[in-house]
């Protein structure tokens, strides 16, 4: 089975690999990163209705296009990405509409 453009696959907290979508990715000249907002896969199958999203920065790695996954360290940062987030739910909900 082929990973589509937008899975990528993490290694959560206790070693388990996690198949999770990306919602989007974007880059911050402030802080000088890329970063990637992702959930896991089956998420939304779920009768939950909030969606897990977390967020990464990364530093694309140009052989193989992949970049190591690290996390975000800083409220600053947090704060960026929060306002990101906000700005890309909000263009999805006008597009619905």
């Amino acid at each position: 089975m082929e990973h589509g453009e937008n899975n990528i696959t993490i290694i959560d907290e206790n070693g388990n690999e996690q198949l999770c979508e990306v919602l989007f990715t974007f880059d911050s000249e402030e802080f000088g990163k890329s970063y990637v907002l992702y959930y896991p896969i089956g998420a939304e199958d779920d009768d939950e209705e909030e969606i897990e999203i977390h967020a990464s920065s990364f530093n694309p790695d140009e052989a193989d296009g992949e970049g190591d996954l690290t996390p975000i360290e800083t409220d600053a940062e947090w704060d960026m990405i929060e306002e990101m987030l906000e700005t890309f739910l909000s263009e999805q909900d006008d597009e619905q509409e």
